[in-house]
């Protein structure tokens, strides 16, 4: 058997609230009270000892990791087959499809002021009686310009609304319904998980660290303790010193 598989981070939201459940059932409520353990550093405990418990339910997750990534990568795979042009008017696909879509924004506004600069010189020589033949030509040139400016808007206008239907219909095909992360499978792949984390890797851990925190003298014992008997009897007294008699010397 490999190695368990670590818990991804969307995962981690799952684990703390299948550890909160398992915190509050009766169960692990009154063992609370026997051995007088805080919630908190309990909760703390289990959260520390994620990569433990959820060996237990190693199998059930790979299971259910499995399937996820499978549900997403079918979705993405739809999503790509209907993608449609990011910008600009016709088949962006083609090379130069970018210069078509800045030449059909700048040749409306470029025809547009060569109109009226057209239109405004002609019309002045006009009113100014001088060379009447480059006049006629300068209003002939800009109403054609303005013509011209008047089509290219209008063909930009619809390519641009043709443009925004194709990407409306490619968003609609993208997403025909729910999300494939829904399907009932992966609900119930996941639920298994959960009800496999809770009974064989949480619950038997919190039940082992209550049951050490409940022992008898488990938490006594550890005080800094000083005693010797060899300074505590009452017979004791420190050499160099004329703390007994001396021995009675011996007669001849």
């Amino acid at each position: 058997m490999g190695r368990p598989s670590l818990l991804g981070d969307e995962d981690r939201s799952d684990y703390a609230s299948a550890l909160d459940e398992v915190i509050t059932s009766p169960e692990i409520r009154r063992l609370l009270e026997l051995s007088g353990t805080p919630v908190d550093r309990l909760r703390v405990r289990g959260l520390a000892a994620v990569a433990r418990t959820t060996a237990a339910a190693d199998a059930e997750y790979r299971r259910y990791t499995a399937l996820r990534l499978r549900a997403r990568g079918a979705q993405g795979g739809r999503r790509g087959d209907g993608a449609a042009p990011l910008s600009g008017p016709g088949d962006q696909e083609r090379p130069g499809a970018g210069v078509l879509a800045v030449l059909g924004v700048l040749t409306p506004v470029l025809a547009a002021v060569a109109a009226a600069t057209f239109l405004l010189l002609g019309y002045g020589l006009r009113l100014a009686g001088a060379l009447p033949a480059l006049a006629d030509t300068l209003v002939g040139v800009g109403w054609f310009s303005l013509a011209v400016a008047a089509a290219t808007a209008l063909v930009s206008a619809l390519a641009l609304y043709r443009t925004a239907a194709r990407q409306s219909a490619a968003d609609a095909v993208a997403v025909p319904g729910p999300s494939a992360a829904d399907s009932p499978a992966l609900a119930q792949a996941r639920q298994l998980w959960l009800v496999a984390l809770r009974d064989r890797g949480i619950r038997p851990f919190l039940l082992q660290e209550l049951a050490g925190a409940a022992a008898p003298g488990a938490g006594e014992g550890h005080g800094s303790r000083f005693s010797s008997p060899a300074f505590a009897g009452p017979d004791y007294a420190p050499p160099g010193f004329e703390g007994s008699a001396p021995p009675a010397p011996r007669q001849p």
